[in-house]
């Protein structure tokens, strides 16, 4: 009660609706020996749940350490949240609308596998029959938690934490799941039309970073905009370091096997967020700024985010590419939008809805069926233009769709409850006057 605050407008029978649903819906569940099952990718995806899953508490120290003092226990809550939020939804009727039976190709029916049911006894999904069904899901929760998550940091000192979780259900309703499934299920828009995504590009970091654009924008400027001075620097490393590692499950894990490709896709990976920290740090060098650690961290970010929907497509020359270009244009974007005064705090649209844009374009540039035969079209580069075409309608779409529910979500949970905190509540921190907790 006490954590929905007193003035808010959010239902508080959560728990018992929750106990009612599991009583009168949940079924014994019957699990199943398959003999196809491969206990080397079973292991591997195991690990890479847990991999995936270590970047969101690596999340929370990347922001934490990028904000003011005071607002560094409530950065990192709105973080560490998600995993308990998106985790509830996502057993109850999430998976479904991701992988449900598709309905029109944009969401999934949400009754499919409701409240986790025929989740452990179903057979293996035809993306990944090496691994049990119910390891798959799992393996997708993860991704749907870090990726409101990820918004955090365009709002961040100045955003009401229970307006924050309401606005995180809907967004996981109506904008990751619809686009998730677009991507992802054999029957969405967006797979049927072409569109290459191998870990999550359009599906978290275009989704993420656009929102928090759109979410910066509604929020106008907070009251010290001008002032910005990072908590704790090696925070920011920490959990730099915490994301690195994970997204060795984020992008190898996307193979669903103990396999070649993942291999590839962990190459990809690691030289992608190499030359992307590489060549931020070239690009501040040569305006005369000296080499920083947040640079460092930041570069290394978008390369990651850049190699993303590459990497299990692409060359591992290529993805030095890719990580470079990204860093470069996500740096000029940055430095845009400090002129521009748009108050994105930690830079969010630049690294993620940016560096996704980036990686999204030139997965349809590099991308090559050595690599992987699931590549019908080869990328530009190899001298067929299609595969680019593709992913150029794919995100303008996708882009279009994301604005239009990211307004419509943040002026529903502004009417229900006001995002915003007070000028005083946010001059006095809102570690204390959202948490009554303190550094």
């Amino acid at each position: 009660m006490y954590l929905l605050g007193e003035k808010s407008k959010v239902p508080i029978f959560f728990m018992g609706f929750l106990v009612f649903m599991s009583l009168f819906f949940v079924k014994e569940p019957i699990v199943t020996q398959d003999a196809a099952l491969n206990a080397a990718d079973v292991s591997w995806m195991l690990t890479s749940s847990a991999l995936v899953l270590i970047m969101t508490p690596g999340l929370a120290f990347f922001y934490g350490g990028m904000v003011k003092k005071k607002n560094v226990i409530s950065t990192m809550l709105q973080s560490f949240i998600c995993m308990a939020v998106v985790a509830v939804l996502w057993i109850v009727f999430g998976f479904s609308l991701v992988f449900g039976e598709s309905v029109g190709g944009f969401i999934g029916n949400p009754m499919t596998y409701f409240m986790f049911n025929n989740v452990l006894e179903g057979q293996p999904w035809e993306g990944a029959p090496t691994i049990p069904f119910a390891l798959f899901a799992i393996y997708q929760l993860k991704f749907a938690i870090i990726t409101p998550a990820l918004i955090t940091g365009a709002f961040s000192e100045r955003i009401r934490f229970t307006s924050y979780v309401l606005f995180i259900c809907l967004f996981f309703i109506f904008i990751y799941s619809p686009l998730a499934h677009a991507t992802w299920h054999p029957d969405g828009i967006l797979m049927k039309m072409g569109v290459l995504d191998f870990a999550g590009g359009t599906v978290v970091h275009m989704s993420a970073g656009i929102t928090a654009l759109v979410a910066a924008l509604y929020l106008r400027k907070g009251v010290e905009t001008h002032i910005h001075h990072p908590a704790r620097i090696t925070y920011v490393l920490l959990g730099t370091g915490l994301l690195w590692f994970g997204w060795i499950g984020f992008n190898a894990g996307s193979a669903f096997s103990a396999s070649e490709l993942a291999v590839t896709a962990l190459i990809t990976t690691s030289t992608a967020s190499g030359a992307g920290a590489l060549t931020y740090i070239f690009f501040d060098a040569a305006k005369g700024v000296k080499p920083s650690a947040m640079g460092c961290c930041i570069g290394a970010v978008i390369g990651l985010v850049a190699i993303t929907p590459a990497a299990g497509f692409v060359t591992a020359g290529h993805s030095l590419v890719i990580g470079a270009v990204a860093a470069l244009i996500s740096r000029t974007v940055i430095t845009w939008r400090t002129r521009s005064g748009i108050d994105d705090t930690l830079d969010v649209f630049p690294s993620h809805g940016v560096g996704g844009m980036v990686g999204m374009l030139l997965t349809g540039v590099f991308a090559s069926q050595s690599i992987n035969p699931a590549v019908t079209e080869q990328g530009l580069f190899f001298g067929e233009s299609s595969l680019f075409v593709t992913h150029l309608v794919g995100l303008i779409g996708a882009t279009v769709f994301i604005v239009i529910m990211a307004i419509l979500l943040l002026k529903i949970t502004d009417l229900i409850t006001p995002l915003r905190v007070t000028d005083a509540d946010q001059d006095r921190g809102l570690d204390l006057s959202q948490h009554d907790e303190c550094l």
